[in-house]
């Protein structure tokens, strides 16, 4: 696909070549809101065309859950999976051995950005994913947009999942879980802002008046905002964003070479821990558990044998295997660090297979994205 853009600083022409298509993304609610934003404010077309979002009530330190596995004298090496479930983070390992933590002690290696987040069922997805609220091997499944119902519907027919009702009790649970989130985060914000500068995120505000306050907001504002008080998410947003190339994920967070141009603040925009417009998410929202939805349902790959029913990769999968998307992008584990995540963009079925099951670590899932299209040259529409 061609992309040809205006450059308004300097008139100038810019065609490049978007190597990567439509894209299909599966992430947590931070990373699913980064997408949203970027999907509406970058000028050029932004490949993300599918959206699969996972529940989520925090992210964890990856050198410091290493640290946590130590102390239980667990080699992470010998992990084959872990997840979190009944108070507990369990961690299953080889010769069928399995170790459980208790989560307030492994909360202790939450990532801070975490704790100001109110969004538990990834609210801006077109499908959000989770085994909260639905029996042991399925999904609970909220279809949140017309493009999602319909990829449910198809996949359905073509015996990629298969799917039934929810509970009433399933859905009580997933509704405390999701009002906890909110209010003790909501807690958690005015805590910090009693003490501190203002908290950005959740900062909802009409169209017109997000403009006024990000126009002049550039690298600098988003280092002193979001960075440098821990509530950088790690996403890679900015990375994607920004036309100059510039900015580099390093040390664990975002960081600039260069000076920002006049007039440029796409990083700033890109952001899901800055401010929001209420076009994006309404105030209204804050009271809703589970954002906008058409229907929550439970679900259960039949093709593939995966974490909690399997069902976002048989989704992935099926959007892959029938043209609707041309790439997925994904978080595998890294080669050289035993379950460090690691995001990768691909066009391979046994690929998106064998990157499936949790990794409670953050990684820039938009840094394959950049690299895979050769560069971005993009401004706020």
């Amino acid at each position: 696909m061609v992309v040809k853009n205006q450059r308004k600083d300097k008139g100038e022409d810019i065609i490049q070549i978007n190597k990567t298509g439509k894209a299909a993304m599966v992430g947590t609610p931070c990373q699913i809101l980064a997408a949203t934003k970027m999907d509406r404010f970058m000028e050029e077309e932004f490949p993300v065309d599918l959206k699969i979002g996972l529940f989520c009530m925090e992210n964890f330190s990856y050198s410091n859950m290493k640290e946590l596995f130590k102390e239980y004298h667990v080699d992470i090496n010998d992990l084959t999976q872990y997840r979190i479930e009944k108070g507990h983070l369990w961690l299953y390992l080889t010769e069928n051995r399995v170790v459980k933590i208790p989560l307030n002690k492994a909360k202790k290696s939450m990532r801070k950005n975490c704790q100001i987040c109110m969004d538990f069922t990834s609210e801006q997805s077109d499908i959000s994913v989770g085994s909260v609220g639905s029996p042991e091997g399925w999904s609970t499944v909220i279809i949140r947009t017309e493009k999602g119902l319909e990829l449910i519907e198809s996949a359905e027919r073509d015996n990629y999942i298969e799917i039934k009702p929810i509970s009433e009790s399933g859905l009580k649970i997933m509704e405390k879980l999701a009002n906890d989130k909110k209010t003790e985060n909501k807690a958690e914000i005015s805590k910090r802002e009693s003490i501190a500068r203002p908290v950005l995120y959740r900062r909802q505000m009409p169209y017109e008046e997000f403009i006024n306050e990000v126009s002049e907001c550039q690298f600098n504002d988003l280092k002193g905002d979001v960075v440098d008080i821990g509530a950088c998410v790690l996403c890679g947003a900015c990375f994607y964003a920004c036309p100059e190339e510039i900015i580099e994920i390093k040390d664990r967070k975002p960081q600039i070479k260069g000076e920002c141009p006049e007039g440029c603040n796409i990083c700033y925009v890109a952001c899901p821990r800055t401010y929001i417009p209420e076009e994006i998410l309404s105030k209204k929202s804050d009271k809703e558990p589970f954002g906008k939805y058409i229907k929550i349902l439970s679900a259960q790959a039949n093709k593939i044998e995966g974490q909690d029913g399997g069902v976002a990769t048989a989704l992935l999968t099926y959007a892959l295997s029938n043209d609707i998307v041309d790439n997925v992008i994904v978080t595998d584990k890294s080669i050289g660090d035993p379950w460090k995540p690691e995001a990768k963009i691909t066009d391979n079925v046994a690929e998106v297979i064998k990157a499936s099951g949790t990794k409670y670590a953050a990684c820039p899932v938009f840094k394959p994205l950049k690299l895979s299209k050769g560069g971005s040259k993009c401004h706020l529409k």
